[in-house]
């Protein structure tokens, strides 16, 4: 394995720390909490979306990256920035988190993580 080999593995490696602490701390308020959006989650969403924009580099690797998969993936890290937006704003508005925004956080970073993981080709 080359060491660019390794330091992309590295990559994908904090990508999934990203992601696990996005769902983990969206879970955590949706299972135990009080559905209410978190700085963890807004961690969570920098670290991955930072780590998959170098992803999205080409490391000397020998095959094609599929950007379609890149922006639709990208699209939707958007979007979900834009559901943890508006439930922060309304938070310290002093107003409740709409039960839609919540749940598209949880939807949708599992979709991404889907399509990280099913989307070949």
């Amino acid at each position: 394995m080359s060491g660019m080999e390794t330091l992309r593995l590295i990559v994908v490696f904090i990508h999934l720390i990203g992601f696990a602490v996005l769902f983990g701390a969206w879970a955590a308020q949706a299972f135990g909490g009080k559905r209410q959006i978190t700085k963890l989650m807004d961690y969570g969403l920098a670290i991955a979306g930072l780590a998959g924009l170098a992803l999205a580099a080409p490391w000397g690797i020998s095959y094609d990256l599929n950007y379609v998969k890149i922006g639709v993936k990208l699209v939707v890290l958007v979007i979900i920035g834009a559901m943890l937006g508006i439930g922060s704003a309304r938070q310290k508005r002093g107003e409740t988190v709409p039960s839609a925004v919540f749940w598209l956080i949880g939807l949708l970073t599992l979709a991404n993580a889907g399509m990280g993981l099913l989307w070949r080709g």
